[in-house]
C-alpha cells in the first residue's frame, strides 16, 4: 500500500537507508524496535512540517459568538487573543459579537449576518432555529464549534468543554462532604434553561443529591447578570429559611453572596463555576468555597485548531475532553 512520504523522504528525516524504511513499512521481520521507532517519529515530523507549510503565509479570520455575562466573555476574548500568535506561520484574526442578554432570535440573526469567516467558535441556545442557521453556515463552508454548551443536533465540527454532568456530580459531592451531617437545603442558580450545558450542570448535580434528603431551590432566568440575579436570590432565600448551600451554575456570584448578606444568613458551602475576576476575589475573601474551572487558553486554542483541522490546514487530532479543576483558596492559578 503506498504511503503519504516517499520513502527516500522518510528515509532522509530518519537517517536510515530506504532498504530499512521499506522493511519497517512492510512490516517485514527482523526489524530492531528502535528502528520502528525511529521511522514512526520521522513521519510524525513531516506531518508537522507539512503542517507548517500548509499554514505558511496563510490567513485566517474567526468568528467568536457568545451570549454570556461580559466576566465570561472578557475573560474567554482575553484567552483567544493570546493564543492566536501560536499558529504562526498563519495569520489569526478574530472578530467577537458578545452580549449578555438576548433572544434566540438575535443569536439567529448575528449568525446569519456573518461573512468572509473561516470558521465560528459558539456558545449559543440549544434550540430548533439555532441548530438550523449553524446547519446553513457549514453548509457554506463556514466551521462551527460550539463551546461552553452544546447544540448537538446542528452540524457542528465539535464541542469543546467540560463534561457538564460529570461537573454537577462533582458539584454535589463537594457540597455534600462539606456539609456532612449539617441540615442545609441547597440553592442552584442558572441563568438561563436554554442552554444545554447549564441544564447537564443541573441535572448531574440533582442526581448527586438525589439520596441526600436535602431541598434544592432552583433560581433560573436571570441570564448571570448581578441585578437580576440578587433579586431572584433574594425571593428564594426569603421563600426558603433553611437554604445554606449554593451551586452556581450560571454566575452572578457576587450578587448571591449579597443576597445572603443582606439577610445576615450564613452559606456554609458555595460552589461556582469559572475562574473569572470575581470569583478570584470571592475565593480569596473565603466567601465561596471551590470553583470548578477549565483552563480557558487551552479551550480557546483547541477550539481555533479544530477550525484550521476542518479547512484542513491541520492534521487531524483527536478531541480529548476538557478536565475540570477543582480550584479552592489554596491553589488558585496565576493569570496568563
Amino acid at each position: 500500500m503506498a504511503h503519504r512520504y516517499k520513502v527516500r523522504e522518510i528515509a532522509q528525516q530518519a537517517g536510515l537507508s530506504e532498504a530499512t524504511v521499506d522493511r519497517v513499512l512492510h512490516q517485514r521481520p527482523g526489524v530492531r524496535e528502535n528502528t520502528v521507532a525511529e521511522v514512526n517519529q520521522a513521519i510524525a515530523d513531516l506531518d508537522k512540517q507539512r503542517a507548517q507549510l500548509r499554514l505558511n503565509g496563510r490567513r485566517y479570520l474567526v468568528d467568536v459568538v457568545m451570549q454570556t455575562p461580559r466576566r465570561f466573555s472578557d475573560a474567554f476574548r482575553a484567552a483567544v487573543e493570546a493564543e492566536l500568535p501560536a499558529f504562526a506561520p498563519a495569520m489569526l484574526r478574530a472578530r467577537f459579537h458578545l452580549w449578555e442578554s438576548g433572544s434566540t432570535d438575535q443569536m439567529v440573526d448575528t449568525l446569519d449576518r456573518i461573512r468572509g469567516s473561516h470558521g465560528v467558535v459558539l456558545k449559543a441556545q440549544d434550540e430548533p432555529e439555532v441548530a438550523e442557521v449553524v446547519d446553513r453556515l457549514v453548509r457554506s463552508g463556514v466551521p462551527v464549534v460550539t463551546y461552553a454548551t452544546d447544540v448537538p443536533a446542528s452540524a457542528r465540527c465539535a464541542y469543546v468543554g467540560i463534561d457538564n454532568h460529570g461537573a454537577g456530580v462533582t458539584a454535589a459531592y463537594l457540597v455534600q462532604q462539606w456539609l456532612a451531617d449539617n441540615p442545609s437545603d441547597v440553592l442552584i442558580t442558572v441563568s438561563r434553561t436554554v442552554f444545554r450545558g447549564e441544564g447537564e450542570r443541573e441535572v448531574g448535580f440533582r442526581s448527586g443529591l438525589r439520596h441526600s434528603g436535602r431541598t434544592i431551590v432552583e433560581v433560573s432566568e436571570s441570564d448571570g447578570i448581578d441585578a437580576t440575579n440578587e433579586r431572584l436570590v433574594l425571593e428564594a432565600l426569603e421563600a426558603h429559611p433553611e437554604v445554606r448551600a449554593v451551586y452556581s451554575v450560571g454566575g452572578g456570584n457576587t450578587a448571591t453572596v449579597a443576597a445572603f448578606d443582606k439577610l445576615g444568613r450564613d452559606c456554609r458551602v458555595f460552589v461556582a463555576h469559572d475562574l473569572d475576576a470575581d470569583n478570584r476575589r470571592l475565593l480569596r475573601e473565603g466567601r465561596i468555597s471551590a470553583v470548578l474551572h477549565n483552563d480557558l487558553r487551552a479551550d480557546a486554542r483547541l477550539a481555533l485548531r479544530l477550525i484550521l483541522q476542518e479547512r484542513g490546514a491541520l492534521p487531524v487530532e483527536p478531541v480529548r475532553p476538557v478536565p475540570i479543576q477543582v480550584i479552592t483558596p489554596y491553589n488558585i492559578p496565576t493569570q496568563g
